[in-house]
């Protein structure tokens, strides 16, 4: 039996291969240079081709944007004349995750310190939140180029921008080691999300969001079969992204061996599982979530310590992964005081 200790780090030679889907579960679901003070901070942006967007990023004349769309829109055509999707595992993904778009989002990354490249803004937008992006930004030196509405309706991917879009260094996504260590610098019982095949980025920013608010450590995702930190999963972790980290491993069943021997708990969340109103969660925890469609895998389900369920009432079968998972980080956290 494990007691509520745990000790030494996560190893990285043991995170290899995959496991099985498994059943359904009724209750889980599938984030420079700058300008002269002495001058306007605002420049305009130019033609709607995106020539000379900046020099850097430049390819025959076509902008970063441009270029994106082109290289995944003739995939996406070779892929479905090919009869199936691999969107999942675009190696495009990781581009993608430069780009942060929302208010929210934005200011919370200029808040935390994150290198940003340059500034999109709507022209016309002077609300207050947008007014205090701007000032930070140019605290920060940070270029910031005024443009049409239209063209962020372009640019972006989430298609929620806000008329705020802001170019960053990509995510750097953590080791486990790290989000152990975390807890270990607060003096404090390790508490992680892991999430497995969660493929809808909306879900991941709002679990992200929730993370965050009820103290959790770190969140845990697949390097397979699983959505990553795109622009949509960092809008709906409305800026959470900048201080929760998170980690991508190739095996989540190795995963879990090794954290059981650092005397963490593994909690899966799944339909045969005992309420979880009657579950201790006060010890060290790892909450596992899976798809909607599928549940956890089964080999993932067979490492678990033991299953919870959230007990339902309607008519409809299941909660998507970001509530069930809202609804246990909320027990958790309650049961920790």
């Amino acid at each position: 039996m494990r007691d509520n200790n745990y000790t030494g780090k996560i190893s990285n030679s043991r995170k290899a291969g995959a496991g099985q889907r498994a059943q359904k579960s009724p209750h889980t679901g599938n984030k420079s240079r700058g300008i002269s003070d002495s001058r306007k901070h605002v420049e305009n942006i130019p033609d709607a081709e995106g020539q000379n967007y900046r020099s850097d990023l430049r390819t025959k004349g076509k902008s970063q944007e441009t270029i994106y769309r082109d290289e995944i829109n003739s995939k996406d055509k070779r892929q479905r004349n090919a009869g199936f999707d691999n969107s999942i595992n675009d190696p495009s993904q990781d581009f993608i995750e430069n780009m942060i778009q929302g208010k929210n989002p934005v200011l919370e990354a200029l808040k935390s310190g994150r290198t940003i490249e340059k500034l999109l803004i709507a022209k016309g937008s002077t609300e207050g939140s947008v007014r205090e992006i701007i000032k930070r930004a140019r605290d920060l030196k940070i270029v910031i180029q005024e443009v049409d509405r239209q063209r962020l309706d372009e640019i972006s991917q989430s298609g929620a921008h806000q008329g705020v879009i802001a170019y960053v260094t990509p995510y750097e996504y953590v080791d486990v080691d790290e989000i152990l260590a975390r807890a270990n610098d607060k003096g404090e019982a390790p508490f992680i999300i892991i999430l497995d095949e969660i493929t809808d980025p909306h879900n991941l920013g709002a679990v992200i969001r929730t993370a965050e608010c009820c103290g959790a450590h770190g969140v845990i995702i697949p390097k397979r079969r699983s959505v990553g930190l795109t622009p949509a999963a960092i809008k709906a972790s409305a800026g959470a992204v900048e201080y929760v980290p998170v980690a991508k491993v190739t095996n989540l069943a190795a995963l879990l061996d090794e954290m059981k021997d650092k005397g963490i708990w593994i909690a899966g969340a799944d339909v045969t599982g005992r309420d979880y109103t009657q579950q201790d969660f006060s010890g060290p925890i790892a909450l596992v979530i899976g798809s909607e469609g599928k549940g956890i895998a089964r080999l993932v389900k067979d490492k678990c310590d033991f299953l919870v369920r959230i007990p339902l009432r309607g008519r409809i079968e299941s909660l998507n992964a970001s509530v069930a998972a809202g609804i246990l980080m909320a027990e958790v956290m309650r049961q920790r005081g």
